[in-house]
């Protein structure tokens, strides 16, 4: 039995402003091809299939080009929220898609409802629980209702579990249901961050405070676990329990990652090999450092000219112009800082606000455009800058 293992795509996201539709469109051609490469019986997305609860139209519209092509190669599909997405929306058809053959799952009580599948493998059947991005807050109210012999009476549990103690709550469930087919082969798709992953910036924090991991061994016994949530492409257990990282680099954190997804066979008796499919799409990140006069003429940094660049300058003093300068040569710089030699590194806009701290607004607007720009504004766009700023203070003068 094989599989197409993806996750995170987050449809509708930018990138410092800048919109990745047609990257994301790029990604999905090659996720396609993969599964018709891999003549795949499953493709899992293991949540974030969204960047917000609430996507463009033109992301929703892609998903629904994504399914339909992915169904067109012949494989399942399943696909569960993560914690980006809306549960109940992303999950609303759950039910009716379910008899074309894909399932994207939101519903946190039906985790343990299996999908099943009938591979051709001489393996017999493959048992697939989706379980959606499990929310301590509401999870534990939803999933509080099963109980077992010993279990703790409802009035006696926690508020509020920890994400290690709702997943394991929720894959108990799960092991019930697989209890009751013996010999069947079994994969879990969630969303988490297990210890032991190595996160980036591009992640949303799963918890107040401090990131709240799921032990490994929540996931014991199982054959293979598709897991998202961390965008860097890592495995445990021997490649048994597995992140396939976004398809996408959605930070200057990612610049190093490799992207993929993976390709795994789930022999007959449960043993799993991988192959990782490189996706190689989308505009690359690079981040330069130096002094301006010199990132501006050095021929070791052309490469750079056509990826997306954050420039951490090392000049004593701010260059003036410098991000219009550097654009000029790297049109797609998109973050700059500044980081003296042998000083703490600095956003411009933080460098800017030390320098001039004690000047009126309509002058740090000033100070900040000269920096960014090599031409001045016009009187009628300082003007509207002047009414807008006296808007906000309540003042004509500011």
């Amino acid at each position: 039995m094989r599989l197409l293992h993806t996750s995170d795509l987050h449809l509708g996201r930018a990138f410092h402003g800048g919109v990745l539709q047609t990257e994301q469109e790029a990604v999905i051609e090659s996720l396609v091809a993969a599964a018709a490469y891999g003549q795949v019986d499953l493709v899992v997305i293991a949540g974030d299939l969204f960047d917000r609860a609430i996507p463009p139209l033109e992301a929703v519209g892609l998903f629904d080009d994504t399914i339909v092509r992915l169904r067109g190669t012949g494989a399942a599909v399943v696909a569960i929220s993560g914690n980006h997405d809306s549960a109940r929306r992303v999950g609303v058809h759950d039910r009716l898609l379910a008899a074309a053959g894909v399932t994207i799952r939101g519903d946190v009580s039906r985790c343990d409802e299996v999908v099943l599948l009938s591979p051709d493998d001489g393996g017999g059947e493959v048992a697939v629980y989706a379980v959606p991005y499990l929310d301590p807050y509401s999870s534990t109210k939803i999933l509080s209702h099963f109980s077992e012999p010993g279990d703790p009476e409802p009035s006696a549990r926690p508020r509020r579990l920890s994400h290690d103690s709702i997943t394991r709550l929720a894959m108990d469930r799960v092991r019930v249901d697989r209890a009751s087919r013996p010999g069947t082969r079994t994969i879990v798709v969630a969303h988490t961050f297990v210890a032991g992953g190595t996160p980036s910036e591009s992640e949303r924090d799963l918890s107040v405070g401090t990131i709240d991991h799921v032990g490994l061994d929540a996931f014991d016994g199982f054959d293979y676990v598709a897991l998202g949530h961390l965008h860097g492409p890592q495995a445990f257990a021997g490649g048994r329990i597995a992140y396939s990282g976004s398809p996408l680099p959605y930070s200057f954190s990612e610049e190093s990652h490799d992207k993929s997804a993976r390709l795994v066979e789930l022999g007959p008796a449960g043993s799993v090999g991988v192959e990782l499919v490189p996706l190689d799409v989308g505009m690359r990140l690079r981040t330069i450092t130096g002094e301006l006069e010199g990132l501006l003429v050095d021929p070791g940094w052309s490469e750079a000219e056509s990826a997306r660049v954050r420039v951490v300058l090392t000049d004593v003093q701010m260059p003036v112009h410098a991000m219009a300068r550097l654009r000029a040569r790297f049109p797609m710089a998109v973050e700059l800082r500044h980081q003296p030699a042998g000083g703490s590194e600095q956003s411009l806009s933080g460098s800017i606000a030390a320098r001039d701290r004690d000047l009126a607004p309509i002058e740090l607007v000033r100070e900040f455009w000269s920096d960014q720009h090599p031409t001045e504004l016009s009187e009628g766009e300082w003007a509207l800058l002047t009414e807008a700023l006296g808007a906000v203070a309540g003042s004509e003068d500011p």
